[in-house]
């Protein structure tokens, strides 16, 4: 299960009534924060989701509107006490740019390890879920990323029977363990009592872009797919153009191509005051279209939990 929450869905500025670029995930006893623009604490205070067991902090890139509240979000850690370290992940040039924020949070009673994306696509497992990195196209380096839970399959406890494996054993093997029994010496493997794999979650993010192959390549079949949706007057695709952003129409297009469950609409610009005034047009392209807001959660559950 994936608890998904939009803290801010604003770019270039905040607003009154609109917080900058941040996304927040829960998985089990995780969270994953992607960006982090001014005021995403105050965004999560509203929202009543706690800071304090996030564990990894993803950039998208180094532009202000994106990274802004990292030192305040660091301090207010530092503040609660915490102890347990943080892992930042982002393009070359992070450990550079967290270590000039932190001019300002010097002093943290936790260990804040930097880990910078080496390739155009990367991937890390951390926390029971897999992260993939993958380029996108701005002014400057930038990337999406993809949070997939992988699902093992269903325990067969008539193949563990038949294949004469102690009862013991059936948990490791079910959480995927390889177990030896020391007294017959015998080796168990998952794939003696688990089905195939059945189909797990996956939620993609990307902003500050135009659309790209990458893009689709990633975001193929995801339940939730949150992307940019800059601009929606046809006559800001210049300015899109000029300023590597996205129209809302060539977003919804990305999430027809990509045949996603279901699309998030974010990062839209301060002169973009009524963003659902597009709905018509970008449902005609896309049909499952949503227009994010700050505070927007939702709860993903596996298909069979769904049924």
């Amino acid at each position: 299960m994936i608890d998904i929450c939009l803290l801010g869905c604003g770019g270039m500025m905040p607003l009154p009534w609109r917080h900058l670029t941040s996304m927040i995930a829960r998985v089990g006893g995780s969270s994953l924060l992607i960006d982090c623009g001014e005021g995403t604490q105050i965004a999560l205070r509203k929202k009543g989701w706690s800071f304090k067991p996030i564990d990894v902090i993803c950039f998208t890139h180094f532009h202000g509107d994106h990274i802004g509240g990292l030192p305040g979000l660091l301090l207010t850690m530092g503040n609660a006490e915490r102890t347990n370290p943080l892992t930042i992940i982002g393009p070359k040039g992070l450990t550079r740019v967290v270590n000039a924020l932190r001019v300002i949070a010097p002093e943290l009673p936790f260990e804040v390890r930097c880990v910078e994306i080496e390739q155009p696509q990367q991937e890390f497992s951390m926390h029971g879920y897999r992260l993939c990195a993958f380029r996108v196209q701005h002014r400057v380096t930038c990337y999406g990323y993809s949070l997939m839970l992988d699902r093992t399959g269903k325990f067969d406890p008539v193949r563990a029977k038949a294949a004469g494996i102690p009862l013991k054993y059936w948990n490791p093997l079910q959480k995927g363990n390889i177990v030896t029994d020391p007294e017959s010496g015998r080796t168990f493997t998952p794939d003696m009592v688990l089905g195939a794999e059945r189909k797990g979650l996956k939620v993609t993010y990307t902003t500050d872009t135009r659309p790209t192959a990458s893009i689709v390549e990633n975001a193929k079949g995801s339940d939730l797919f949150i992307c940019e949706g800059m601009y929606g007057d046809p006559e800001k695709l210049a300015n899109a153009k000029e300023h590597r952003h996205m129209m809302i129409q060539e977003a919804a297009g990305i999430g027809r191509d990509a045949q996603v469950k279901e699309m998030w609409l974010t990062h839209f610009s301060p002169s973009l005051a009524h963003p659902e005034e597009y709905e018509k047009m970008a449902k005609k392209i896309f049909p499952n279209t949503v227009f994010g807001r700050d505070g927007m959660s939702t709860e993903l559950g596996y298909e069979e939990q769904e049924a």
